[in-house]
């Protein structure tokens, strides 16, 4: 197996190889959201599945816990290509002794942040299944005026150039930090570490970060879904540009540093699921986004002119640090 990525890359040339796509396809595979032409509006969407023994386990999940991640992880994605969410699809995959109580409670955390972030829960199915699995599909827009480029007005994985700043909103390594500590002890990691287990069970997609971002020139984003290396990787293989992170400017929880001690700053580079954006850009935009953003925005790093897809994460000296994974890949060998 070529791993989660390295499939996602067949079948992108699968898919080209098709035949000519429709004109209104503005982004494709490849990035956060698909982004087409529909009227004088453009529509973003996106997909997600969490899977039981996969992305969560019940004994540390709760039901309404799992229906928010489930809708968080897909406003994210709306928020890494700077879309703003209107409808979702709520598909459920069900073991057949699962009871109603138990799917009501999922459905109340889907509804708690579905209200808070604008979301209408518009539909959806219900199957027979093994194991429990919840997919979200996720519809937003993208506010373009008349006769502007698209193309200044969201995100993209492709939209990063050599030399530019790399700079990361909030603080990272926290929900790792907390899924750590639940696995350990499942009763007694909250009372220790509440904003670690909140963080990993009720991550808070950056809405309203992402216009910010747009606003201030940002041209180039995504979420931190699989981990800070990882995913900064996604955005300079699309862009054909290299990174370089220095990792005493990483911002790392400052409760994942004061359980974790050194170790925290591993979390945060490749511990994934905490839903921030790191996004490049000129120094100027970099600086307009830091002034206005809702959330703290750190200057992480630059980057480079390659080779593509390559990340370096640097100590002090500019020594390289030796890594044992880049983040989270579904199809990896030995597993996430």
């Amino acid at each position: 197996m070529t791993g989660e990525f390295g499939l996602i890359g067949r079948l992108r040339r699968l898919v080209g190889s098709a035949g000519p796509q429709s004109p209104d396809l503005l982004v494709g595979i490849g990035d956060d959201a698909a982004l087409w032409r529909l009227g004088d509006r453009i529509i973003a969407a996106t997909t997600d599945t969490l899977v039981d023994g996969v992305h969560f386990r019940p004994d540390i999940t709760g039901w309404a816990d799992l229906g928010w991640k489930a809708l968080a992880v897909n406003l994210s994605d709306l928020a890494a290509v700077g879309a703003v969410p209107r409808f979702a699809l709520v598909t459920l995959g069900l073991p057949p002794a699962t009871g109603p109580n138990p799917i009501e409670l999922l459905y109340r955390g889907l509804l708690e942040l579905a209200r808070a972030s604008g979301t209408v829960l518009a539909g959806g199915d219900i199957v027979r299944s093994p194991v429990l699995t919840v997919t979200v599909g996720l519809f937003g827009e993208v506010g373009v005026p008349p006769g502007a480029d698209w193309r200044a007005h969201v995100l993209l994985r492709s939209a990063a150039r050599p030399g530019e700043l790399v700079a990361v909103t909030g603080t990272l390594g926290a929900a790792a930090g907390g899924l750590r500590l639940l696995l350990a002890d499942p009763s007694g990691a909250e009372g220790r570490a509440p904003a670690l287990v909140r963080a990993y069970r009720r991550p808070q997609p950056r809405l309203e970060a992402a216009p910010v971002l747009v606003g201030a020139g940002v041209r180039a984003a995504i979420d931190v879904s699989d981990g800070l290396v990882a995913d900064l990787g996604h955005i300079c293989e699309e862009s054909g540009v290299g990174a370089e992170i220095e990792a005493e400017r990483v911002p790392v929880h400052p409760e994942a540093a004061r359980i974790f001690g050194p170790e925290a700053l591993t979390l945060a580079l490749t511990g994934g699921e905490d839903y921030e954006l790191v996004f490049t850009g000129p120094e100027a935009a970099i600086a307009r986004a830091a002034d206005r953003s809702p959330v703290p925005v750190t200057v992480i790093g630059r980057t480079t002119e390659g080779p593509p897809g390559r990340v370096r994460v640097v100590g002090p000296g500019g020594k390289e640090l030796t890594l044992t994974r880049a983040g989270w890949d579904h199809l990896a060998p030995e597993g996430p």
